[in-house]
């Protein structure tokens, strides 16, 4: 078949190299002149395939207000909010208060997580693909007695999952992290042993390289203004080229993976997509003293930010905002990033000499991403991952991929299923 993908960050270009290993011809379409430069871009590089959790989480619902209240709180909210804002947090709290929904989409998320890791490691075998990658697990520190409880209950559920992990002392994680020398709280931590680190921004780039060498197109500045359907099937997309030109693209069958931009597309065809465009913030500052950095991945959550060893680079990454598209970066939020790097791995990289970052997560109010069969019989959805998107992408093109080739796909996606805001 012909194929139009709408997007070119992870999971766009991940969505292509599926399709293309099955043998269809394959176009994708992004309006950035590289794959992976929106979301993809500056991300908290970790492949968290044993974190993944619904954003909809019963029990953040009492923590957000003091949150939001407090300087150095994870949770941000631009004053005063967007309709679009309230009515995104209303939608969340009322999925957060529906009896079992929390639990059920968690475990269907951790198994996507689990499939997801499945097709990087078969990826990472079949190309050669350079992005600072690797698979040496994550750390959830713990600063304080209570969090280290939690992470027992978390730590039961990912074993009956057969996900591995353990519950680490306080010098258990020194010893695992011996660059690890400063100051915060340490009660503990969970270790998430088979999860992942990389770059997603270099990955999409040499990714889209090795799809292209394969046969696939791709069309970089081009703006995807309108779906050409009628009521059965879409017959075409209607492009906006950089120099103003409109033009028709004709295909057997459209996947939208367009992050935040998604539901601009499929709601003239009746289908609603309450996508909302979650604000977080990074800095990727060079090494200046390898040996005082994480192995890995480390999440501390005293400041709620995640540090990340990315081969001479150190991503780090913090912030849940909602803010609509406002791309300022205030520097409360990096001062906040900074604190906690230096709390935990002082020294370690030149702070001051850091890029700065900002991006959009494409979150679902009730937290998993929408995967599956779309309004007209050829159409397609991949989008609405919400942090996780590095994370999934691989188990997510692979389902996609399934679905469209009328197979059963190797994950459940009932929690995934795209017309559930509207049931």
């Amino acid at each position: 078949m012909r194929i139009v993908v709408v997007g070119g960050g992870v999971v766009g270009v991940t969505t292509a190299y599926e399709l293309n290993r099955r043998g269809h011809e394959v176009t994708v379409l992004e309006r950035h002149d590289v794959a992976g430069n929106e979301t993809s871009k500056g991300n908290a590089a970790q492949r968290s395939y044993g974190v993944v959790y619904p954003w909809s989480d019963p029990a953040m619902v009492f923590k957000a207000l003091p949150w939001l209240l407090k300087q150095d709180g994870p949770l941000k909210m631009r004053l005063p909010p967007s309709v679009e804002a309230v009515r995104f947090m209303f939608a969340t709290l009322r999925y957060a208060w529906s009896p079992g929904l929390f639990g059920l989409n968690r475990r269907a998320m951790l198994r996507l997580g689990i499939h997801s890791r499945e097709r990087f490691l078969a990826l990472e075998n079949q190309l050669d693909l350079a992005f600072d990658g690797g698979h040496q697990g994550l750390l959830h520190l713990a600063s304080t007695p209570e969090a280290l409880a939690g992470y027992r209950g978390t730590h039961q559920l990912l074993k009956e999952l057969g996900i591995p992990s353990r519950l680490m002392t306080p010098d258990q994680v020194r010893e695992a992290e011996p660059g690890m020398v400063g100051g915060g709280p340490l009660y503990g931590a969970l270790s998430y042993d088979t999860d992942g680190t990389g770059d997603c921004h270099q990955f999409s780039q040499a990714l889209a390289r090795a799809c292209e060498a394969n046969g696939v197109r791709f069309r970089y500045q081009v703006e995807a203004e309108r779906l050409v359907a009628d009521d059965h099937a879409v017959q075409a997309i209607e492009l906006t080229s950089q120099d103003g030109e409109r033009e028709r693209v004709e295909a057997d069958a459209f996947v939208i993976s367009a992050g935040c931009w998604s539901d601009f597309l499929v709601r003239p065809l009746g289908l609603k997509l309450p996508i909302y465009p979650v604000k977080g913030y990074s800095l990727t500052a060079p090494l200046s003293n390898p040996d005082r950095a994480p192995a890995s991945t480390i999440h501390d959550d005293n400041y709620k930010v995640v540090s990340t060893r990315l081969g001479n680079r150190l991503r780090a990454t913090g912030f849940v905002e909602l803010a609509d598209f406002n791309r300022d970066i205030p520097e409360a939020r990096l001062a906040t990033i900074r604190k906690s790097v230096m709390s935990r791995f002082p020294g370690c990289a030149d702070l001051d000499a850091a890029e700065t970052w900002t991006g959009f997560r494409p979150m679902t109010p009730d937290g998993p991403a929408i995967i599956g069969r779309g309004p007209r019989d050829n159409l397609f959805l991949n989008t609405g991952h919400g942090t996780f998107g590095w994370t999934l992408s691989a188990g997510s093109a692979d389902v996609i991929a399934q679905v469209i080739d009328g197979e059963t796909p190797s994950v459940c996606l009932d929690a995934f299923r795209p017309g559930r805001f509207s049931e």
